[in-house]
């Protein structure tokens, strides 16, 4: 069998490259301008290779009873790794994945497409636009990764934003947003700032480094109008590779402490990493 070699093409977000994971035969990383993207074993669609991709799957996980399928809302596409995920956990699921750079849809298409009756539909299309358009109390869960470059887009970061997709969701669904920031994180307090002024349950998911700002990192928010069960969600995040740390009630509260949610006209982009933070050699 051949092996299989990098594959190298502009998008319409910057220069994407698949690169074949030489430990594991049908595997691929993606990345643009050089940042990592996304990760997928075609053979192995519940191995998460980024940390963050596992926190994720941790809420997709306690969202509901074992193998119980989901509607779920992706914006943000990359590789479509937690679509898969949920494709093979949850068989069943109806899924809806927003991804606006055309240019990646059709490269992740033709190299790692998804598998036959994945319930799956993939949109190209604006994520803020989409979630707009979309039906209320429509999913289970919505999950938020969406980078353009290495930032999130300012518009997927206001309390307008958020209170869509408190509207897309039905009663005790669970938002998860993968974000990034370092200290003195003035774009993720004020992001657990805006979602918990829009719903009555928020905690973060983070490693300890990244919340005691010793270095710039991922950070997923949750939120949800329901109970969420941090306790699981701890358990699961501290028995990671890489532990992370669930923060949440009057931890949250001190983490946020004079933040303030943003409105559209003042939104901004998420910070640009520093150099290294996200790169590979």
């Amino acid at each position: 069998m051949e092996e299989p070699i990098p594959v190298t093409r502009d998008v319409d977000c910057g220069t994407a490259k698949l690169m074949p994971d030489v430990d594991r035969p049908r595997a691929w990383l993606l990345t643009v301008d050089g940042a990592p993207q996304s990760y997928v074993d075609l053979d192995d669609p519940e191995h998460l290779e980024f940390e963050y991709a596992r926190r994720i799957a941790h809420v997709l996980d306690t969202a509901a009873e074992p193998r119980r399928a989901l509607d779920v809302l992706h914006l943000g596409g990359g590789a479509l790794t937690l679509p898969r995920y949920v494709a093979a956990t949850r068989p069943g699921s109806r899924q809806l994945v927003v991804e606006a750079d055309r240019g990646l849809l059709a490269l992740v298409a033709e190299h790692l497409p998804l598998r036959e009756g994945s319930g799956a539909e993939v949109r190209a299309a604006d994520a803020r636009a989409e979630l707009e358009a979309a039906p209320g109390g429509s999913a289970d869960v919505i999950v938020a990764d969406v980078f353009g470059g290495s930032r999130v887009p300012a518009h997927l970061t206001s309390l307008e934003y958020a209170r869509e997709a408190a509207r897309v969701l039905r009663p005790g669904g669970r938002y998860a947003a993968n974000l990034a920031d370092g200290a003195p994180f003035t774009f993720l307090r004020s992001q657990v700032a805006g979602f918990a002024a829009v719903f009555a349950h928020v905690c973060l998911i983070a490693e300890p480094a990244v919340l005691r700002g010793r270095r710039f990192g991922n950070a997923v928010l949750v939120a949800s109008h329901g109970e969420l069960p941090v306790a699981a969600l701890a358990r699961r995040a501290a028995g990671d590779a890489f532990p992370a740390r669930v923060e949440h009630g009057e931890a949250l509260e001190r983490f946020t402490a004079g933040a303030a949610p943003v409105r559209d006209a003042d939104a901004v982009g998420s910070p640009e990493p520093p150099g290294g933070a996200f790169g590979i050699g």
